[in-house]
């Protein structure tokens, strides 16, 4: 990871349009092509950011970062106060909460509850930005990535369209639909999600436990 702390500000040219007055900030650059800005405010949230895959450009004291969605995030360095790299593990690393476990382990074993005629083809199945929580075949036979979450957020919404178009660059499985499945699907993920051509669904913990537990106790 590439991290500069600046005196900077950016614009943003996209979906939408926005512009970041001059100010010290964090610009992070991770392996995998994600830039972000950070501010001392805001928990994890960044500022501005480009999701990779990105192509940046320096041109001096300004950073260009395009992305294939035409997507373009321009950087105006002011004054750098401090910059260094240092090598992070790029595996996931984290385990799951409770809910999220729980909920990926019972999907795998009952993935209609998601959409009828799924079948799990793998559990955690690996991309080059990480792994997908759930890849199954429809009835069709066709490719559905799906994404657990306890709560179904934005930022689910944008980890699964990463995920989708690194899926799609295998012919083995392209066209890869996506379904972001959660105990609750916030209303702007759902609108990102339809916006994207991404499904959604809301699922409830306890009946899936109580039909596993149902499976389990018939011999």
């Amino acid at each position: 990871m590439r991290v500069v702390i600046a005196r900077c500000s950016a614009t943003y040219e996209g979906r939408l349009s926005s512009t970041l007055a001059s100010g010290v900030r964090m610009i992070m650059v991770k392996a995998d092509g994600c830039v972000a800005l950070h501010a001392d405010i805001g928990a994890y949230k960044p500022l501005n950011w480009m999701n990779a895959p990105n192509t940046l450009v320096e041109d001096g004291d300004v950073w260009t970062v395009t992305n294939p969605g035409g997507e373009v995030l321009t950087i105006h360095l002011e004054q750098v106060l401090e910059t260094f790299d240092v090598a992070l593990d790029v595996e996931r690393g984290l385990t799951l909460d409770g809910v999220e476990k729980d909920l990926q382990e019972l999907l795998a074993d009952h993935p209609h509850h998601v959409e009828e005629g799924l079948e799990l083809v793998r559990r955690e199945f690996p991309t080059d930005l990480g792994p997908v929580d759930l890849l199954c075949r429809d009835p069709q036979g066709g490719a559905v990535a799906v994404e657990v979450k306890r709560i179904g957020e934005i930022d689910g919404v944008e980890q699964l369209t990463r995920y989708l178009e690194r899926l799609d660059r295998d012919p083995l499985l392209a066209p890869v639909r996506g379904i972001l499945v959660a105990t609750i699907v916030k209303p702007q993920a759902r609108v990102l999600a339809t916006a994207r051509g991404i499904g959604w669904c809301e699922v409830d913990l306890a009946s899936l436990r109580a039909e596993d537990d149902i499976h389990l106790r018939l011999f």
